[in-house]
């Protein structure tokens, strides 16, 4: 599970049930832009991708396979058992991964946010739909270009083994919070973070979370429904944890008791 900020959409719209009719957009139809003159060293997320692991040298051949992509608000990347052509560095914005259930029910398995890598599956097909829930920017590359490249550069493959076990254990964290966790735990533990993602992201600590996901994206990820989802942030609110100065911002007022409230089942 990856939790990061990225930057709110510019409107309080919920993204997370696209309405009737919406586009969709298959991949072929983005339009790529090169580098752009987006050098990889001065990539404002490169401290959390996995390319940090390069050489200033070393960047140069990754900068020669990469293009940097616009992906716009409700667009999708790529669908559920297409071929993985490329992985992706999210440099900007916010991405979605989706599961649609036989039944029409839809799981919402993780946000990818500035400096989150996909492209980490044993699979050769992709396993969810990747749609975008800002404007964002992608960095790709072929997956076949990617390889040589972790064949040449060991270091940069250990950096992936290391996000892998970051993404397993977070994984197992999620499915022991599904578990165990009542709703006002579930979603104080989905805030605090978010707020330690934005921590890193941005090198400091800020009792402002941003939220570029719905309340139903929130729902559908943290296995409630969307109802449940806005009694327990008005809970929380009313308990003096968190403040709600617009609907894709949230305010931590007491971490200590936050966290508390989080850890209360473990």
């Amino acid at each position: 599970m990856k939790y990061n900020l990225g930057h709110p959409p510019p409107h309080a719209v919920d993204m997370s049930r696209p309405a009737q009719g919406t586009e969709q957009y298959p991949v072929s139809s983005i339009a790529p832009e090169g580098n752009g003159g987006r050098e990889c060293l001065q990539c404002s997320v490169r401290h959390l991708s996995v390319c940090s692991a390069l050489s200033c040298d070393e960047v140069h051949a990754l900068e020669q396979i990469t293009v940097s992509t616009p992906v716009a608000m409700g667009t999708t990347l790529a669908r559920a058992g297409e071929p993985r052509a490329y992985v992706y560095t999210v440099t900007e914005g916010a991405l979605r991964l989706v599961r649609t259930l036989a039944d029409g029910r839809r799981q919402v398995n993780g946000f990818v946010l500035p400096g989150d890598y996909l492209g980490l599956s044993g699979s050769d097909h992709h396993r969810y739909d990747i749609e975008a829930i800002a404007d964002s920017r992608v960095c790709r590359v072929p997956t076949t270009q990617m390889r040589d490249l972790r064949q040449r550069y060991p270091h940069l493959e250990r950096k992936l083994l290391q996000r892998a076990c970051q993404e397993l254990d977070a994984a197992q964290d999620n499915a022991l919070a599904l578990a165990r966790l009542q709703p006002p735990e579930r979603l104080a533990d989905f805030l605090l973070r978010l707020a330690a993602r934005e921590a890193t992201l941005n090198g400091r600590s800020s009792n402002r979370v941003s939220l570029p996901m719905g309340r139903g994206d929130i729902a559908d990820h943290l296995g409630l429904t969307m109802e449940t989802v806005s009694r327990t942030f008005t809970k929380l609110r009313q308990q003096g944890l968190i403040a709600l100065p617009h609907l894709n911002v949230v305010e931590i007022l007491d971490f200590a008791e936050l966290q508390q409230l989080a850890n209360d089942e473990f």
